[in-house]
């Protein structure tokens, strides 16, 4: 059987730990049960800490482990689940485990993040100059801490040689049947994700994102121009004029800006716009003149390439999908 660690430490999301321990546990086994046919299970799952002592879950979930990083020398696959505490507390918490993951792939383990679990591998050094995603969320925190990843919030599931990171959410579900392909086959993946009744979608996660609520930074110009943007996204504006708005040059304000939020502020200010129309198709608007209209665009169609490159979907797709009743009519 296949080998897989799964990270335990306090402040872990409950569901995302054990989630993956019953489908990986589980592969095999369900579908055959259900069938009549001999088990045939496929990975043998440890829980593992630290100091192999039992974690605190969130939320207020107590957790037993099987071992202690330091009794696992050797696996296929390693798995560090969502952080549900504060990160930067759950971080400086978990140095010591940093030197194993490093030391676990290093002897050729895989290794798999959820969510916001991408932060501790990004913390050892493990995602530098890589391509990885993380909850959309926490996207601007991470690319603040970890400007050498390439990150892509964008993504659903991200994968680098043999490193692979999901999304936010329950993300961890398309991630464990992907592994799960990998090691087993598609058959396998297949039907575990029948058993279970889970719709892989393939989705962009930007299907489901926002914007960061917090700014993590102290650019006083940038904020300034930032909530100018979401004041005013209706109005037409260029680069200029927005960096007239803070004494800057345009090349000023461009460097600043992206230097501090990872986008240029025109970059910026459609996204305002993307999500200002997400929310609108969310409430019933139904018609796309006037959508996109009040969002700032007078050009129907270039919206509607706009919101599909940002979201992976037409407004009228996104509507009959996150909205609940009318049709989208031009």
């Amino acid at each position: 059987m296949y080998q897989v660690a799964v990270l335990a430490f306090d402040g872990v999301f409950a569901s995302a730990l054990t989630g993956v321990v019953d489908l990986f546990t589980l592969t095999g086994v369900t579908w055959n049960r259900i069938h009549g046919q001999p088990l045939d299970q496929q990975f043998q799952v440890r829980i593992v800490s630290k100091d192999g002592n039992p974690v605190r879950c969130t939320p207020s979930i107590r957790m037993a482990v099987d071992a202690s990083i330091d009794q696992i020398d050797k696996v296929d696959l390693v798995v560090i689940p969502t952080i549900g505490a504060p990160i930067e507390q759950v971080l400086e918490q978990q140095r010591d485990v940093l030197p194993w993951l490093r030391r676990i792939h290093s002897a050729g383990a895989d290794l798999a993040s959820n969510c916001t679990g991408a932060f501790l591998l990004a913390e050892a050094g493990l995602l530098d100059n890589c391509t990885a995603t993380t909850h959309w969320g926490f996207s601007q925190q991470f690319r603040q801490r970890y400007p050498q990843v390439k990150l892509n919030e964008r993504e659903l599931i991200t994968r680098e040689g043999n490193i692979f990171c999901a999304g936010g959410g329950t993300a961890w579900r398309d991630l464990t049947i992907l592994l799960v392909e990998r090691y087993c086959g598609p058959d396998l993946a297949r039907e575990l994700s029948r058993a279970f009744v889970i719709d892989v979608r393939n989705d962009l996660q930007s299907v489901y994102a926002g914007l960061p609520a917090h700014s993590y930074h102290q650019d006083e110009q940038v904020q300034t121009v930032q909530a100018w943007i979401h004041e005013h996204f209706r109005d037409p504006t260029s680069l200029g004029e927005l960096a007239e708005k803070v004494h800057l040059s345009p090349r000023q304000l461009q460097r600043r800006f992206t230097n501090t939020l990872g986008e240029p502020p025109l970059q910026y200010l459609q996204r305002v716009r993307i999500e200002a129309a997400r929310k609108m198709l969310e409430r019933g608007t139904n018609n796309l003149t006037q959508l996109a209209e009040l969002v700032g665009y007078q050009d129907v169609s270039s919206f509607s390439r706009l919101f599909k490159r940002h979201t992976g979907l037409s407004p009228s797709h996104y509507r009959q999908r996150f909205a609940r009743t009318g049709s989208l009519t031009d």
